[in-house]
């Protein structure tokens, strides 16, 4: 595939943070090599408003009613600020690609949901969307998550480790040729947590982390928590956060002190990853070179921890757009992969029985092609449904 016949995206991601959601626009063609490359010009941030924050926080207590409700409503406001934002920036689009926000993720039950309504932002945005990605790889046995690793091997191989630190950090690596990835520790959700209720979004560049005391008998209680007992193929949510990790941080008497812990914590575990990947790697590098993304990033102080704690490797922070937006990125890219009908979830990551393709697709037409390209568009006479009613992008 040239460039030409590029696949034109908006990726859709809206993180367990809480912060709000972030749009990409990407290009993904193959190269004369048969690489996918990427091209990513604009990107967007719109947080959630208070009301929307509260909605999502507490959607695990709604009835079965409200809960269907929620997902179509998510739904709608997720392709009325993605229409806002391809008309802001007046552009061609082929597919929108989201990953929703997650609800519930306890794979050892079989159960994960993400909502926001693929029909519902179809409609909404006036294009073709692919969503719910995890479900897939959840019944054939796989922990669904983590899903961005074949976008990070595939558009990022330059760095030997890819770090996101959203409110749960994962991380994947190539061991021997096979990709290893998993989610590392809560990094920016207990954070947030704790900052909220100090009327803050959350702790500024880690300053209030900093005056902080890590308290060791708690730091010790949560790196012998079972989930770090293992490595590879396992996966976090809010509801173990919520059950295991804030009981040991609310031990702690100031806040400072508990997010200076956490983000002790945080760090030492990516630590014993790295150190693990390093010793148990074939291939020898002069110094591995750790990609670090998502808004964790901008918490100096927990880079410094990391950096202070994984000397042995080059810790690399990419430009804010790559910071900010590289997972709606690689959800974008999850689509393009779904539409081409390639593997986009890898057994090695998720413990699934086999490789797989994840993602629906949901039509406007009934005869939309599933592989349409940028020279395959539908008729500009075609009769189409009336999109042009004015959409307020925030709130």
């Amino acid at each position: 595939m040239s460039k030409k016949n590029k696949f034109r995206l908006i990726g859709i991601m809206s993180g367990t943070s809480l912060d709000g959601v972030d749009l990409c626009y990407a290009e993904f063609w193959k190269d004369s090599k048969r690489q996918w490359q990427y091209y990513m010009p604009y990107v967007e941030s719109y947080p959630y408003s208070e009301d929307w924050r509260i909605r999502l926080n507490t959607a695990e207590h709604l009835s079965a009613f409200e809960y269907i409700k929620l997902d179509r409503e998510l739904g709608k406001k997720l392709g009325e600020l993605a229409k806002c934002f391809i008309d802001k920036h007046n552009l061609k689009v082929d597919y929108v690609s989201s990953h929703g926000h997650t609800i519930f993720h306890q794979t050892d039950l079989g159960v994960t949901s993400q909502i926001g309504s693929g029909p519902e932002i179809a409609v909404a945005s006036g294009h073709n969307v692919i969503n719910d990605f995890r479900i897939g790889d959840v019944a054939l046995g796989g922990q669904g998550a983590p899903l961005v690793p074949i976008g990070d091997r595939l558009l990022f191989s330059e760095y030997h480790y890819r770090l996101n630190l959203g409110g749960i950090g994962n991380i994947s690596y190539e061991v021997d040729n096979e990709t290893i990835a998993f989610d590392t520790s809560p990094a920016n959700m207990p954070l947030n947590i704790y900052m909220r209720t100090l009327g803050k979004e959350y702790d500024d560049q880690g300053a209030m982390a900093r005056r902080g005391f890590v308290r060791k008998e708690i730091f010790d209680a949560l790196n012998n928590l079972p989930f770090y007992q293992t490595f590879e193929k396992k996966s976090l949510g809010k509801e173990w956060v919520e059950a295991q990790y804030l009981p040991l941080l609310d031990k702690i008497e100031k806040i400072e002190d508990r997010l200076a812990t956490s983000i002790e914590h945080t760090a030492y575990q990516i630590k014993r990853i790295i150190d693990q990947a390093e010793q148990h790697s074939k291939i020898r590098f002069s110094k591995s070179k750790l990609l670090i993304t998502g808004g964790g990033a901008f918490n100096d102080y927990m880079i410094e921890r990391i950096r202070n704690y994984c000397s042995n490797v080059e810790v690399v922070l990419p430009n804010e757009k790559i910071i900010n937006h590289k997972e709606a990125l690689l959800f974008a890219f999850l689509g393009n992969l779904r539409l081409h009908k390639e593997v986009n979830c890898l057994k090695s990551v998720t413990g699934a029985k086999i490789d797989n393709i994840g993602g629906v697709v949901h039509y406007i037409y009934p005869d939309a092609k599933e592989e349409s390209t940028s020279e395959d568009q539908f008729d500009e006479n075609e009769e189409r449904p009336n999109f042009n009613k004015i959409i307020g992008c925030g709130g």
